[in-house]
């Protein structure tokens, strides 16, 4: 088990590839080239807004909006509450997101089994195009080996500078961002006492999972029993894990099959539960 705590992670601002500002603290990452690496994050859109253009990526996003509208379209939200899986090759945008807006944020490797590449390796590369070119409204703007001016998609021109390669993407398994209201669900017992769950979706070939647990005060979750890495963000409720006591805005980390790791609610208490690709 790895955790991650909102109250003891710097803020750090987003770089200069998108418009506006945009702070996150990084509660937890993945590992490096493995198709699984991850980064689960929680960010805060500062003054002036944070704009995106339309554009998709090579990895999968689930998003979970824990204050204010979130705006994947121009005329579509996610609503304080909801949950969206943002699944690979799938474009969307243009985002607004206005000043105040509090999201959780899980960017992890899709089923193609591309990847994610990591904060750390793509703001070196940030910094590395900035000498040559310039990020300007969510695009790169340089000059090729031709003299010709030429303008990408910024996640693009990092990638491929980063990797050497084009990217390449995916048959999109999905037309569109899939946007959930778990207030819509029902909750249904587990085989934990006291343990409720309920699954808002199970997406691809490769079972990626996106659900919530409950836990009354006093049970006890057997976290760690699937077949791939499971991602647990704490949104309300205290529990006690490995020893130590966790409230809200923590984060969990459980290895395939490296339970059951025994969480016991110290209060009444519920999580956001992700389960990623099995490769």
């Amino acid at each position: 088990m790895r955790v991650g705590k909102a109250s003891d992670t710097d803020v750090e601002q987003v770089g200069t590839m998108r418009e506006g500002k945009l702070d996150q603290k990084h509660l937890l990452f993945g590992e490096d080239d493995s198709p699984n690496n991850y980064d689960l994050n929680m960010g805060l859109t500062g003054g002036g807004g944070w704009r995106t253009p339309r554009h998709r990526h090579n990895f999968d996003q689930i998003r979970y909006v824990i204050q204010g509208e979130l705006p994947y379209t121009e005329t579509e939200v996610l609503k304080e509450g909801w949950v969206g899986y943002f699944p690979e090759s799938v474009h969307y945008g243009p985002q607004e997101r206005a000043e105040g807006l509090r999201t959780m944020v899980l960017q992890c490797g899709g089923a193609s089994g591309q990847g994610y590449l990591s904060v750390a390796r793509r703001e070196a590369v940030n910094a590395e195009l900035n000498k040559v070119g310039e990020f300007k409204k969510g695009s790169y703007h340089y000059t090729d080996n031709n003299g010709v001016s030429q303008t990408k998609d910024g996640s693009e021109a990092i990638f491929e500078h980063a990797t050497g390669g084009a990217l390449c993407f995916a048959a999109p398994r999905y037309t569109d961002v899939i946007a959930m209201d778990p207030a819509a669900y029902d909750w249904q017992k587990s085989r934990d006492a006291g343990v409720e769950e309920k699954w808002l979706g199970r997406f691809t070939e490769r079972d990626l999972r996106i659900g919530f647990l409950r836990l009354d005060a006093g049970a006890v979750y057997q976290a760690g029993q699937f077949d791939s890495i499971e991602i647990l963000f704490q949104t309300k409720g205290r529990v006690t894990a490995g020893g130590t006591e966790y409230g809200p805005e923590t984060g969990y980390e459980f290895l395939a099959n490296e339970g059951p790791v025994l969480v016991e609610a110290a209060e009444p208490t519920e999580f956001l539960r992700m389960v990623l690709h099995t490769f």
